[in-house]
């Protein structure tokens, strides 16, 4: 039998945040959080937390989570979650669902899925949504996607993409990084070299683009929540004990 899984990387030496996986918001790691959200799909047969640090680890089990240890020598997530997969030879369908994003809406992991299931032809899936803020635009934290007709992505930027020579004509969209994988297609972009596109923009989807992968996105309604330094982490924990 194949099956769907969520993998979530979560490791310590955050650059931004250390130990960002254990940091609580009412009593409960963010990590917890996360984890909490991920087992709620449907689709997904199976969760799995993988982490480089013996208390993350332990955290994780203290919650009843399923969780696995990994090197600490990954230079990204993605290389995380295939030597997890590697050991699940029954995971035929992979999602990488961040760590760091603790209000993570269900229906989008679940469209992540149903785009890689859906259309043989599609090695990677993801998700888009529409920037609303002009200052959003310019923002290099904030990467932008271009597609074709039918939703495969055809570039990914920090940069401002299209460029508007004529304005008030292009719409941009912002890339939310939760991504679905086939098995294959997940251990081939891992083996493949870092194009020149990729090292630039520090975009490691570039690298499936490059090689002639296909991504397909969907676009949806999502303000994502992500935690990348202190300052997220209180706006996040400010939000949940407000409600």
């Amino acid at each position: 039998m194949t099956k769907t899984a969520i993998i979530i990387p979560a490791r310590y030496n955050s650059k931004r945040l250390q130990g960002k996986p254990l940091l609580k918001v009412c009593d409960k790691p963010i990590i917890q959080w996360v984890w909490e959200r991920a087992v709620q799909v449907k689709s997904a047969d199976e969760v799995i937390i993988a982490t480089d640090n013996q208390e993350i680890l332990d955290c994780a089990k203290a919650f009843g989570a399923n969780v696995e240890m990994t090197s600490e020598n990954h230079k990204c997530g993605s290389d995380r979650i295939v030597e997890v997969a590697k050991r699940h030879p029954d995971f035929e369908y992979i999602i990488n669902l961040q760590g760091d994003e603790p209000m993570i809406n269900t229906d989008c992991v679940e469209e992540v899925i149903r785009l890689i299931k859906e259309d043989k032809t599609v090695d990677i899936s993801t998700l888009l949504a529409p920037i609303k803020e002009d200052e959003d635009v310019d923002d290099p934290n904030m990467v932008k996607c271009v597609t074709d007709v039918s939703g495969f992505a055809l570039y990914f930027s920090r940069s401002k993409i299209p460029y508007e020579r004529n304005l008030g004509i292009a719409k941009f969209y912002k890339h939310i990084g939760i991504y679905g994988y086939r098995r294959d297609s997940l251990f081939k972009m891992t083996e493949l070299e870092q194009p020149e596109m990729e090292r630039a923009e520090s975009l490691e989807q570039l690298r499936a683009l490059y090689n002639g992968m296909r991504i397909k996105t969907s676009i949806v309604e999502y303000k994502a929540i992500g935690i990348d330094t202190l300052e997220d982490f209180n706006a996040f924990k400010k939000l949940v004990e407000s409600k």
